[in-house]
């Protein structure tokens, strides 16, 4: 049943994820820590910081972390199988009419309209995130990774991974 679960966690966001990773992770974040509480926020905000500092789809990798802590190897490979076989029975399934298709106005059209709603769902999940850590680790160390992040993300240019990891050094020794 376990591994039942989750390929569901994982093929659902999938199938609804329009856009991939980014589309996705406020969904699978709704599955892994909501409907069946695998993880919490925090753990799950941990996954992804992860994730993303490593090479390669993060709905993959989330996908493959999270089914091997739930079910073992064999649960990674479900988690991995159910997060790419959307995408896969689709383009086996539809590969003609895309081609066909794909320069279309009203796909591009389509795709425009979809990306408010992508936006809204990543400030939703990155408001959880930071209500969280609010909770755990109070107001004062909460602002000070959100600011030093912007700085070096945004002033200095520093790439997204070394924030991340300077984040994980930071909460390891003063958190």
């Amino acid at each position: 049943m376990k591994y039942w679960e989750i390929f569901v966690a994982f093929f659902i966001p999938g199938i609804l994820g329009y856009g991939g990773g980014p589309a996705s992770i406020p969904l699978v974040e709704n599955e892994v820590v909501d409907r069946y509480g695998w993880m919490t926020v925090q753990e799950f905000s941990e996954v992804l910081a992860l994730g993303n500092s490593l090479p390669g789809p993060i709905a993959t990798k989330m996908a493959g972390y999270i089914g091997y802590d739930v079910g073992g190897v064999l649960g990674a490979f479900v988690g991995v199988f159910a997060a790419v076989a959307p995408s896969l029975i689709i383009m086996i399934l539809l590969f003609g009419f895309l081609l066909k298709y794909k320069e279309s106005p009203k796909v591009k059209r389509l795709t425009l309209y979809v990306r408010p709603v992508i936006a809204i769902l990543l400030g939703v999940m990155a408001w959880s995130f930071f209500q969280e850590s609010y909770v755990d680790i109070g107001f004062w160390q909460t602002a000070i990774i959100v600011v030093v992040s912007y700085l070096l993300l945004e002033r200095v240019k520093w790439h997204p991974a070394f924030v991340i990891i300077g984040a994980f050094i930071y909460g390891g020794f003063f958190l």
